[in-house]
């Protein structure tokens, strides 16, 4: 069953889904990358920072052993100024190392994710402490290739151990009866082969284990076509729904247009099936505005409304089709039509005059 769900799941991991899982710490991250870091940053620091932090280590007890007439300690106060100098010379030696681990540390976390809290990654969960879950972990793809990435860190390690140790054999017994310095320089000489074949070997890990992780967490997160489909329900609205509220979004608009065709100055329809009623009023505007157009059953409407309430109606057929399809509701209409609607207002406005006359 779990076959057959993964391979139901062909579609690529949403933005909305990459952006659920990174709420919840489900990242992609590569430990050997920050293992890389971690033999980078001892590497500087046996490089850059130790021989000095040695010297200053040496001239410390030299002074304190060769001087000892300078250094009582006989008092509390005493006692307390030799650790004191100690401990200034041993910060000396480890505050870079300390310094270099962390700032390395941060720094391959942030290159591969930014930092974000996540609440999610701390809390109890019996997933965690269970031995079916941990078993299951522990034999799946994902752990076997831990496995053989440890297993291939621990050969190169033991290969690079071996040819080090041997190349550097016979000049370790000579290095026996040498002062303390020479010593230091041959361990450190050696310790540094060491490292840089293991920086070699570690990137070629991490650089492989980063795209890996990055596919895994991709697959992983891959998204059925209904799960996709779902989400996208859930983001855009119900598609019934949707198109439930435009129908009703329209039919509310039709009942305001339709409530305004009595404020009409005039109609012009084709006979049935087009029409378009507008308002001409000087002190509202300066042309003529489609108050409510319509076609088939809502143009005999306005017709009927029209008819009721005595506003003329024109029929020009040509002049409402090209009404109908340029002009909106509410809108004032373009110049082009000025002189044909300036017109039919004309004969409107001579009407009513006659009809005055005639009272």
């Amino acid at each position: 069953m779990a076959d057959d769900d993964k391979d139901s799941k062909t579609e690529a991991p949403t933005a909305k889904k990459r952006s659920d899982a990174a709420e919840k710490g489900n990242v992609p991250f590569s430990r050997e990358l920050s293992i890389f870091s971690t033999i980078l940053a001892t590497f500087i620091y046996l490089v850059f920072f130790l021989p000095d932090a040695v010297g200053r280590m040496n001239e410390t007890l030299r002074d304190i052993f060769e001087q000892p007439d300078q250094w009582k300690i006989e008092t509390g106060p005493d006692i307390l100024a030799l650790f004191i100098r100690l401990g200034w010379a041993s910060a000396a030696l480890l505050a870079p190392a300390f310094i270099l681990f962390m700032v390395f540390g941060i720094a391959s976390s942030i290159f591969q994710n930014l930092p974000t809290p996540v609440l999610e990654r701390i809390r109890p969960q019996a997933s965690r402490i269970s031995i079916v879950k941990g078993w299951s972990r522990l034999f799946s793809l994902p752990g076997l290739i831990e496995f053989g990435k440890s297993l291939f860190k621990v050969v190169i390690v033991g290969v690079i151990l071996f040819f080090v140790l041997r190349s550097e054999y016979f000049s370790s017994i000579d290095a026996m009866f040498s002062d303390p310095q020479t010593i230091l320089v041959r361990m450190t000489t050696a310790m540094r082969k060491i490292i840089i074949v293991m920086l070699i070997a570690t990137a070629i890990v991490a650089i492989a284990d980063l795209f890996w992780s990055r596919h895994h967490w991709f697959t992983e997160l891959k998204m059925t076509r209904h799960e996709v489909k779902e989400e996208n329900k859930q983001a855009q609205g119900d598609p019934f729904v949707k198109s439930r509220q435009r129908s009703l979004m329209r039919d509310r608009a039709r009942r305001r247009m339709i409530a305004n065709v009595h404020r009409a100055t005039l109609v012009i329809a084709n006979p049935t099936h087009y029409a378009v009623a507008l308002r001409y009023a000087r002190e509202e505007n300066d042309a003529p505005v489609v108050l409510a157009k319509g076609q088939d059953l809502i143009a005999l409407k306005i017709r009927e409304i029209a008819e009721k309430n005595g506003i003329p109606v024109f029929e020009d057929p040509p002049l409402a089709r090209s009404m109908f399809a340029q002009v909106s509701v509410d809108s004032v209409i373009p110049s082009v039509f000025y002189k044909a609607v300036a017109e039919l207002i004309h004969r409107v406005y001579a009407a009513n005059a006659k009809n005055k006359r005639v009272r």
